[in-house]
């Protein structure tokens, strides 16, 4: 059984190396070698999707946040600063630092996003063998449930090779450690056994690799937990043994989100408090086919899997096989994609559901193969025979996979060559020197989908990666940042054919790019550059009178009208107490580009105006004496710090409002639209820090206590293990 789990684990290998595409010639420009190092061990930077700049995340984290002591933290590398790790998954970033110790960062980064696909086949196996199926059935339903990884019908739900390719490989990590924790759940539960640390620490691990997952494996366990009920209908034995079961799946739970604490605590937090962009994803709702590269949940090479899973689910019914929670598994997320689509949950991207319905009847379609070939081998009566039947199905199934791959080789070639793989890599290179030249300041760039050739549309966001000191006001991450609606409003004023993804804001029509309103906006996050990629962009900021200052062909770059860091208040700024949210107030109020400097904040001293419309902030403004300018002498990751002339009058800091930010000279801090933050200084030395507040303190004080708690049980473990030796060892008393 160990070659059948091996044989799909070495293809999803070879195949994410390159050397499956090397060896069909695939992907590869006319006379170039095949005979060279796999992709996948080139110490360059992986691009592609969402991937390419994705390579940000652990340099922060390498970087910055480690050496200071620090796992949650901040950088104003993007957005105008954004929250680092608050809403993102450390521990594929965690991995690759650990492995950058001892590889180049180019191939620690990619090993990490194939992880969880090289260990599907593995945790498939474990999974289907605790459902109660021989290990040969067993290794039959594993290699076929792995084999889903190569569906090419979609791209962006999750745990599948295009996914991983386009930036889901947290969640490929996520799945395939949520898929090892129901199988420890069941193992011991179907051995009644009390408890179990190591489910709970891989459900950890889970919660930590990506949310999704680990949300569909709580609800997939749930039955186990709420088995007493059935108890209670069977007797008071079956009762007993059902809470027993039912509370170990319960410290399961508990032990994951100790373990997490650290984390999932402030993200709870955060989220509840409305600390992330709401992206309005927009909702998939197709049934069948492949939905214009959208996807649905029966595209057309499901459909023989389908066929194949409903068999194997029917065939298992009927032999009573204990597979309720695998059924379950499989069919409440596909009932879920349904709910969600119907309810309009902006919030949650419904796809993302759909990998577990298509692991689910995968593995099922597995298992009517794996009893089929069992059927027919006990039928020869010979093990050896058995055996063969056996690989004639595996050998079958993969030779299926390996002939159906189209699009796979050449995706894998693209990103894992790298940006310095690509043909324009030095046109790239070229921009990115030219702006280490610059002094320091944030950017605004050009979208643009041509620029795909360089690696990624994303290119740009690399700007804080290869030059520091100039952060890109464009980022990925884009829930975790109140400034990211903002960003997309710029960035439609000064693209010619703006990407667009936050939905349901009110963007400039296509192609109507508007710098006047542009500058005035970019000056509220003191935007210092701007980038132009087509020519229609370079004319329209040149029209309207941008200063160029360098080319980097076929790059212009502009230098923005000169801003503060830090601005001081022309009139006392109004707070909001309407009823509509604060970020839709101040998304109208960036909207009235002509009255920017009377500021809307969410909070505020109690003589400051409340207003319960935006129009209402104009009627009887208090103006403030012309008071000079504040001078930063501080602006880091981690700290703001400036001196001002105007004491006891509010000041704009124009970095992106986190409630973790502190002032220390003044009051505040204040969320401030757009997406900013208000202090008033009572002295003229003021600094902000971002600092731990109580909600990281709860968290880790939580964890700390659940390590102990683990480690208290393994002492206790370990001297009963002793006791029972010792006592099995002594001799019986002679009579």
């Amino acid at each position: 059984m160990f070659g059948a789990i091996v044989a799909p684990t070495v293809l999803i290998f070879l195949v994410m190396s390159g050397l499956y595409g090397q060896l069909l010639g695939q992907g590869f420009a006319d006379g170039q070698s095949i005979w060279r190092v796999p992709d996948l061990f080139v110490a360059n930077t992986p691009t592609g999707g969402d991937l390419g700049a994705q390579v940000l995340l652990p340099k922060i984290l390498f970087e910055d946040l480690l050496p200071s002591g620090r796992l949650l933290g901040w950088s104003m590398d993007w957005f105008a600063g954004f929250p680092v790790m608050y809403f993102y998954f450390p521990v594929p970033a965690l991995a690759t630092v650990l492995l950058d110790l001892v590889l180049p960062y180019g191939v620690a980064f990619k090993l990490v996003t194939i992880a969880g696909l090289v260990a599907l086949p593995t945790v498939a196996y474990f999974f289907v063998k605790n459902l109660g199926f021989t290990k040969f059935v067993a290794a039959i339903a594993g290699v076929a449930g792995s084999l889903f990884v190569f569906m090419e019908s979609y791209s962006i739900f999750g745990a599948n090779i295009k996914s991983t390719l386009t930036g889901e490989f947290s969640y490929g990590w996520s799945f395939a450690l949520s898929i090892l924790y129901v199988g420890l759940v069941v193992r011991d539960y179907r051995n009644d056994k009390a408890f179990d640390p190591w489910a709970g620490v891989v459900l950890g691990l889970t919660a930590m690799a990506h949310v999704v997952p680990t949300i569909v494996v709580v609800i997939a366990t749930l039955p186990l937990v709420l088995s007493p009920i059935s108890g209670l209908v069977r007797g008071s034995d079956d009762l007993r043994c059902s809470m027993r079961r039912s509370v170990a799946v319960l410290w399961t739970y508990g032990i994951g989100f100790g373990l997490s604490a650290f984390w999932s605590v402030a993200l709870g937090v955060n989220v509840l408090q409305g600390m992330t962009a709401d992206m309005g994803w927009e909702q998939v709702t197709a049934i069948f086919g492949n939905n214009e590269g959208l996807g649905s949940p029966v595209p057309w090479e499901f459909i023989p899997v389908l066929v194949l899973g409903v068999i194997g689910m029917a065939w298992t019914l009927k032999r009573r096989d204990d597979v309720g929670i695998a059924i379950w598994m499989t069919l409440f997320p596909l009932a879920g994609y349904f709910l969600i689509a119907r309810l309009d949950l902006s919030l949650v991207y419904n796809a993302r559901l759909l990998p577990y319905w298509f692991f689910g009847m995968y593995v099922f379609a597995g298992i009517a193969i794996g009893l089929s070939a069992s059927a027919v081998g006990r039928r020869t009566d010979h093990v050896v025979r058995v055996s063969l039947v056996g690989v004639v199905a595996i050998f079958a199934m993969i030779v299926v996979v390996v002939v159906t791959i189209h699009d796979i080789p050449g995706w894998v070639k693209w990103d894992y060559e790298g940006y310095e793989g690509k043909e324009a890599w030095s046109e790239y290179e070229n921009l990115m020197q030219t702006v280490d030249e610059l002094p320091d300041g944030r950017i605004m760039w050009e979208t643009n989908e041509d620029m795909n050739q360089y690696g990624t549309d994303l290119a740009l966001m690399l700007f804080p990666f290869w030059s520091e000191g100039h952060p890109s006001m464009g980022g990925l991450f884009y829930e975790s940042s109140p400034t990211t609606p903002f960003h997309f409003l710029n960035t439609s004023e000064v693209s010619a054919e703006p990407t667009l993804s936050t939905k349901g804001l009110t963007y400039l029509n296509y192609r109507s790019m508007d710098f006047e309103r542009a500058v005035k906006h970019l000056a509220m996050y003191d935007v210092a550059y701007y980038v132009a990629f087509t020519e229609e962009a370079t004319d329209a900021a040149t029209a309207h009178g941008l200063e160029r200052i360098a080319e980097a062909e076929p790059w212009t770059i502009f230098a923005l009208p000169e801003a503060n860091r830090v601005d001081i208040a022309v009139y006392e700024p109004v707070v909001w107490a309407g009823e509509e949210d604060f970020v839709d107030a101040a998304l109208e109020w960036y909207d009235d580009v002509d009255n920017l400097d009377v500021w809307l904040v969410g909070d505020g001293p109690p003589d400051w105006k409340r207003v319960t419309s935006v129009e209402e902030r104009l009627n009887a403004l208090k103006p403030y004496a012309n008071s000079g300018t504040a001078t930063v002498t501080a602006f880091d990751d981690l700290e703001v710090s400036f001196i001002t002339p105007a004491v006891g009058v509010p000041h704009l800091v124009k970095v992106s409002y986190f409630p973790n930010w502190t002032v220390d000279g003044g009051d505040g801090v204040y969320r401030a639209a757009p997406s900013l933050m208000v202090v008033v200084p009572d002295g003229e030395d003021v600094t902000l820090e971002f600092e731990r507040r109580w909600v990281e303190d709860i968290g880790m004080l939580i964890t700390a206590v659940t390590w102990v708690g683990i480690a208290g049980y393994a002492v206790l473990a370990r001297r009963r293990r002793t006791r029972a030796t010792r006592t099995s060892a002594v001799p019986p008393i002679a009579r």
